[in-house]
């Protein structure tokens, strides 16, 4: 196993294995942390503390630690440094802040993921993460303006957080269940109600204020008839503004509702000014024409993005309401999913949904289970079966023990999975959240510039304050805000409709540019389902005896080959053995000890490395290779005794799947542990263009560095945990569904039903995704570099720059929802 040469000279690491050390990621194999999930997590915690680190992920099953760092800020040397420090203390207490983890406030770091209500620009959503930054317990705080909600991470209660978001005069409100995710539709559609009853009546009593100041009718009453009619759109309709602005201003803080409320309140107050002192000029008309155009422009908004919400939607119809629980003495309650606990008894009648994830304990059924596999056909449930919450029962009763309860259910894990890639960030934002932070400022600079400049000239107040309030409207950085995250909430929204779930936005960046894209075989190209097909006995234990301990190791192990030794052993009769101890070797194969014999089962790598002589098997192991099946060799007590044929069919799909991607210009490279002979025969079927054989996990992450090396964008797709270590490595990691946990937990991307043309469908979404993000950019950068400078020089009217600044929000949503239609 090749060590990468990036420590410094004389440094030795002590206590892990450096797999790969590149400029802006290092990954480690620490034997004592595989299958160690607590100090694997203590030590995630301590990685992320540490100023400089930018993602941890931890693979506990593997011993397999990655760290994503800035060089700038935390020297390779130095990370190298503080793991060989960290690691053989893992465990001992509490992780603590020192010199080494750095500065933040000691206690567990938590994520705490929210709604936030009452989110109405870019500069809001800036403005809480701003804020929730300075707190130097919170190590990370991303809100997101499209899909409304916050992420943070710290060491400070939820209730703490949530206290810092009101301070600012925004509501936090919980989404941990699906039925809280529900209650929060429910409230965005209420809200949207009301926001549209509220522009309504704006528009209403605006309209003949509009008029009345359009036709200049002499008379004092005509003038009191504008302030009666614009003060309820003022004070009623626009309070949210005012309420907001206020509690933002006794913290010397400002948002775009800030620039609102000095544009309309300047406009009434003149106004009111002139009433009392017979001054000419009136503009009542700006003051409610601002607050109606604005108000329908948020609403229209909101409307876009309520639609863009369809994938959240869809996902959590799938969780019923309520649930049959059974009582101790047997009566059965219907009480909300909320209110189960682990271990209650819960009955599924036929046609029910299932409401939690839960194990079977009475009752026989199928269950539709489409919507984690995408299979059409149902699964048949009995006793000693899992189910999973959302599926649907089918004809038979179930009555089921309750395993996980809201956020620990696989549907919310789902709904998370495709909530966090909505709110991720891509670094395209980084710039416009950069532009965002002193745009309010410097837009309030500009306005003052405007109205001295016009004094100045000579125009007279009058047409200094319009052109003063047109600068403070026009420029709101709303459209600015909105031009990736509402992309990416479509876009990501629109993969998981199609079956592809994504963890985080820069995935979803960087899949239009992937250049080649490594496959796993079993599991991936073919089928997993394997089955035997050729069987040779060539020890002096009957046929019987050695299926039964074989199957007995190979009872222990995931892997699809196993699999298919166990149901050859069962049909044909095997006896039953009990296994006295048990290891899988990732790569190689699994070792057991079953009625005090010695057995080893995998390929002919894993054999020869064991000192076993395969001569007598060899010849027909290579004819079966030939055939396109998998030779499984089998030793007992040190001698050669079995071998098996495995066949395992390529994907329907999978042809096209590979055709699709080198008409997308990627290189395909398939990289097994399978034999030379069988992965050439199963790439000849598929089109493949070359393969690697025999590739334990360490060469396929040394493959996947190596391209990267090379200048490749590399994709990875496998389903395994063997190829947990490259899925990590690649610069994007394509996971089967019907994989195990860890690949699926590695990945970035994860294809539900295992359906491999999702890659290039992934690709294509990305590209048009990044492509629709480029034009709203280049509109909301274009339009207030435009027009601010267009209202300074007093070419626009205060009602004509709401207008188009609430059109223009509208607009780069709009553009995002074309995303629907791919």
């Amino acid at each position: 196993m090749a060590v990468a040469s990036a420590e410094p000279v004389g440094f030795q690491p002590r206590h892990y294995h450096i797999e790969h050390a590149l400029r802006r990621r290092v990954r480690i194999l620490v034997p004592a942390l595989r299958k160690d999930f607590e100090r694997s997590y203590i030590l995630d915690i301590l990685l992320r503390k540490r100023p400089g680190v930018r993602e941890v992920r931890t693979v506990p099953e593997i011993g397999s630690v990655v760290v994503h760092f800035d060089p700038a800020r935390l020297p390779k040397i130095n990370l190298l440094a503080l793991l060989d420090a960290v690691i053989p203390n893992l465990g001992q207490g509490q992780p603590r802040p020192d010199a080494d983890f750095g500065t933040e406030a000691s206690g567990e770091v938590k994520e705490v993921s929210f709604a936030v209500e009452g989110m109405t620009c870019a500069s809001c959503a800036l403005l809480i993460e701003i804020s929730l930054r300075r707190d130097p317990r919170i190590r990370d705080a991303r809100v997101n303006l499209a899909t409304q909600s916050a992420l943070v991470r710290g060491a400070l209660p939820k209730e703490e957080v949530y206290a810092s978001v009101e301070r600012l005069g925004y509501r936090p409100l919980p989404m941990d269940t699906v039925a809280q995710r529900k209650l929060l539709m429910e409230r965005e559609r209420q809200h949207l109600a009301e926001a549209k009853r509220k522009a309504v009546w704006a528009v209403v009593l605006s309209a003949p204020v509009t008029a009345i100041a359009m036709l200049e009718p002499m008379g004092a009453f005509w003038r009191w008839a504008q302030f009666i009619l614009s003060t309820p759109v003022v004070f009623w309709a626009g309070k949210a503004f005012f309420t907001k602005a206020l509690k933002l201003a006794k913290q010397r803080k400002a948002n775009m509702d800030s620039l609102i409320v000095l544009g309309v309140g300047a406009a009434y107050a003149y106004s009111m000014a002139s009433i009392f002192f017979q001054r000419p000029y009136l503009y009542f008309d700006a003051a409610a024409g601002i607050i109606c155009f604005v108000l329908i422009g948020r609403y229209l908004e909101e409307k876009a993005k309520g639609r863009a919400h369809e994938a959240i939607r869809r996902l959590l119809d799938l969780q019923p309401a309520t649930a049959n629980l059974v009582r101790e003495d047997g009566e059965i309650v219907t009480v909300p999913v909320d209110d189960l606990q682990p271990g209650a008894i819960i009955l599924i009648r036929p046609g029910e949904k299932i409401p939690t994830d839960g194990l079977v304990i009475d009752g026989l059924s199928t269950v539709d289970e489409a919507m984690l596999t995408g299979e059409s056909l149902p699964v048949v449930k009995e006793a000693g079966h899992p189910v999973t919450g959302g599926c649907v029962n089918g004809n038979g009763a179930l009555k089921v023990r309750v395993d996980a309860v809201g956020a620990d259910t696989v549907l919310a894990g789902i709904i998370h999975m495709v909530e966090q890639a909505q709110s991720s960030k891509l670094p395209i934002q980084k710039l416009v959240d950069q532009i965002s932070g002193v745009f309010v400022p410097g837009v309030m600079g500009i306005g003052a510039l405007t109205f001295a400049g016009w004094m100045l000239a000579g125009a007279g107040f009058t047409t200094a304050f319009a052109n003063a309030i047109t600068v403070l409207l026009i420029a709101c950085p709303c459209a600015l805000g909105l031009a990736t995250p509402a992309a990416i909430m479509v876009g990501t929204g629109q993969a998981a409709k199609r079956g592809i779930y994504i963890r985080n936005g820069e995935s979803l960046e960087t899949a239009t540019h992937l250049t080649t894209i490594i496959f796993d075989k079993t599991g991936t190209i073919t089928e997993g389902k394997p089955y035997v097909t050729d069987f040779r006995n060539g020890s002096e234990l009957d046929e019987g005896e050695l299926l039964g301990l074989i199957a007995a190791a190979e009872s222990q192990s995931e892997h699809f080959l196993a699999k298919a030794v166990v149901a050859y052993a069962k049909e044909l009769g095997g006896a039953v053995f009990q296994t006295e101890s048990f290891a899988a070797i990732p790569g190689r194969g699994v070792e057991a000890r079953v009625a005090g014999r010695d057995l080893l089962v995998g390929n002919r790598a894993w054999m020869e490395e064991s000192g076993i002589d395969l001569d007598e098997l060899q010849g027909r192991a290579s004819t079966l290779a030939e055939q396109g099946k998998t030779p499984v060799f089998v030793a007992l007590d040190g001698q050669a005794a079995a071998l098996f044929g495995i066949a395992d069919r390529p994907r329907a799909d999978a042809g096209a799947a590979i055709a699709r991607l080198h008409k997308l210009g990627v290189k395909t490279l398939m990289v097994t542990g399978d034999t030379e002979a069988t992965a050439r025969y199963v790439a000849g079927q598929v089109g493949i263009d070359a393969v690697i054989a025999h590739a334990r996990p360490e060469r396929k992450l040394e493959i996947v560095n190596e391209l990267k090396l090379q200048g490749a964008k590399v994709g990875m797709i496998g389903d395994g945990i063997n190829d947990a270590p490259a899925l990590a490595a690649a610069d994007v990691g394509f996971a089967i569904g019907t994989g195990t946990d860890v690949a699926i937990e590695t990945a970035d991307l994860t294809l539900v039903n295992g359906d491999i043309t999702k890659v290039a469908d992934a690709m294509e979404l990305s590209g048009f995704t990044i492509k629709v993000i480029k034009q709203n950019l280049f509109w909301a950068f274009g339009y207030n570099t435009l027009s601010i400078p267009v209202a300074a020089f007093g070419r626009l009217n205060p009602m004509v720059a709401s207008l188009a600044m609430a059109l223009s929000s509208v607009s780069v949503v709009m553009n995002s929802l074309r995303l629907q239609n791919k």
